[in-house]
């Protein structure tokens, strides 16, 4: 086995901090999304028409469109009485009872063209709130100073944090690209941002991730994207600020009627379609075990499908019309609400996932104070840039070329075409494209994973734990006391060494990312995680004990961030 020299070579090449012009020169007026914001009033208009449109095809009776109708004003006031947002339109209740009322008119017509009058309205006025809402609201100035806030702010925290002193808080030593290291296929995503529309989905563990991930759009140099961030976030003062400021479009997970998500579709379709770059979770929403996504949610990516197809209908023929998928993962040593993620994934495992509004994110003074204890940390940050792919999951090269699994040039607008003409529509067979497209992303997401000490020693000492009580399953597993829990260092290194031999293996094969904490002396290594892993939490997921033996505070929080590293088939490295 190479040496640590070797290793730290070879892992730190990825680790180089670089400051990256614009990609376009033109300026913040040339962007996509300003252009959009500038039009936002007939561009929501533009939306509620395809959105109308979509609907009806869908209802194609009257009948059929009433009965949907009902079923939204039921799910609606359902929605209202049992999960209330602060956030929410003031006036929800008062549109609905207009709407029931209005409902029982049509019935009580005699005139077919009346009730048809009715009910255009209704579900006109339906959609046109739901666009609105929907709909960013980008602005130039404001996304200057979130700029400068997010950038100037945390980079004198961290100088602060390093450089120690009052008036290190001044200094200019650090900037956050020595917290949060951007690595992968950086030249690409800044290549092809210049030719098509770069659709970026990254993993989802915290609602940092959103902030973060406007951060790392501007420190590469590319233009703001639109992003789906949770309606629950804009209740948020802070978040509401950041996001409304940095491209989001909100998106209210407990609205689950076909009007409210046919008019999220189109609103992302049609943006992309604009050659908006554009972001959002396919994950859905945070990941509630710590786990890497392993199913994706569909509905969102098949916009980035529908499209593609929709600008060949166009015309738009050329590679620098086409768009991109870029998978992106973020690593982090700790995430603030772990404790109630962990806490949900386990009550509601095997059942619909449903939005908890207060969780440690509830308050803008709880960010405040985790932010300014994250930045005077030394628990560093990765996001890791994948391969770029074409809509149906081919990975492309830099001018945007799409290749087959093996080698192969092939002609993407091939796979929307029919007897020598593009497809207006083939649902089955986009559904089937969407599949593809989301395993092709997971697949990135394992390989671009970067593995922290924080992540091995979490995943190392739940192992042995399970081993230590075999005859139990794992809810009676996290049930036991704390006290009943410990593992001989010495134990504990023999298993952490085999493991981190087989993560560099898998390292050297291109089958995962290491960070270059994970290379040197193994105690060090083993100390490094135990001080990161979950090192913001009351609890500690792991520590090391006055004897030397290792154990936890929370077997919960152990499991949660074990899971980091599930699914590479690591146990039996243990």
């Amino acid at each position: 086995m190479p040496g640590d020299s070797y290793w730290m070579q070879q892992i730190s090449k990825d680790y180089k901090k670089q400051k990256f012009d614009q990609v376009l020169p033109g300026g913040i007026n040339e962007w996509p999304v300003v252009e959009l914001s500038r039009n936002r009033e007939a561009f929501i208009k533009e939306v509620a028409e395809e959105s109308i449109r979509r609907i009806k095809a869908q209802n194609k009776s009257r009948d059929a469109l009433i009965e949907e109708i009902e079923t939204t004003v039921y799910r609606e006031k359902l929605r209202i009485k049992r999960n209330p947002w602060a956030v929410a339109p003031p006036d929800e209740q008062k549109f609905l009872n207009s709407v029931k009322a209005r409902l029982v008119d049509i019935s009580n017509s005699d005139e077919e063209e009346e009730k048809n009058r009715i009910l255009d309205q209704i579900l006109s006025e339906f959609v046109i709130r739901y666009a609105d809402e929907i709909a960013g609201n980008f602005k130039k100035s404001r996304y200057r100073m979130a700029r400068s806030i997010v950038t100037f702010g945390f980079a004198r925290l961290l100088n602060a944090s390093r450089a120690r002193g009052f008036w290190s808080i001044f200094s200019t030593q650090y900037t956050l690209q020595d917290k949060i290291h951007i690595t992968g296929q950086v030249d690409q995503i800044r290549t092809l941002a210049k030719k098509g529309t770069i659709i970026m989905v990254p993993t989802h563990f915290s609602n940092l991730d959103s902030i973060l991930i406007g951060w790392v759009i501007n420190a590469l140099g590319l233009p703001a994207f639109i992003y789906g961030a949770g309606l629950n976030l804009f209740n948020i003062k802070i978040f509401a600020y950041f996001m409304n400021s940095l491209g989001a479009y909100k998106v209210d997970r407990r609205k689950k009627n076909m009007l409210y998500l046919e008019t999220l579709k189109t609103y992302s379709s049609m943006a992309i379609q604009k050659g908006c770059h554009s972001l959002f979770f396919p994950g859905g929403t945070r990941s509630r075990s710590g786990q890497i996504e392993k199913r994706l949610k569909l509905g969102l990516l098949s916009t980035a499908i529908e499209a593609q197809r929709i600008n060949y209908q166009k015309g738009k023929r050329d590679e620098l019309e086409k768009i991109f998928v870029v998978p992106v993962t973020l690593n982090y040593n700790f995430v603030l609400e772990a404790p109630s993620l962990i806490k949900q994934y386990l009550k509601l495992q095997g059942q619909e996932r449903y939005y908890v509004e207060n969780d440690e994110y509830s308050t803008s003074y709880k960010i405040s104070a985790f932010l300014l204890k994250f930045f005077t940390k030394g628990s560093d940050i990765s996001v890791s840039i994948g391969r770029a792919m074409d809509v149906l999951g081919n990975f492309v090269d830099d001018q945007g070329q799409s290749y087959d699994k093996s080698g192969r040039v092939i002609d993407t607008q091939e796979y929307f075409t029919h007897d020598g003409k593009i497809i207006s529509s083939n649902p089955q067979r986009e559904d089937e494209y969407t599949r593809m497209l989301s395993e092709r992303i997971v697949e990135e997401y394992h390989k671009i994973n970067k593995v922290f000490a924080s992540h091995l020693v979490a995943f190392t000492a739940f192992v042995i734990f399970q081993r230590q009580f075999k005859k139990l399953d794992l809810y009676n597993l996290l049930r036991l006391p704390e006290e009943d829990l410990s593992i001989p260092y010495e134990e504990f290194k023999t298993a952490f060494e085999s493991v981190l031999a087989k993560v560099h293996r898998m390292y050297n094969a291109g089958e995962i990312g290491v960070s270059p904490y994970l290379t040197g002396d193994v105690d060090k290594i083993i100390n490094h995680g135990l001080k990161n892993v979950g090192m913001y939490h009351a609890k500690r997921p792991l520590i090391k004990t006055k004897r030397g033996d290792i154990t936890t505070q929370d077997l919960n929080l152990l499991y949660y961030y074990h899971n980091r590293l599930s699914g590479y088939n690591l146990e039996k490295y243990v």
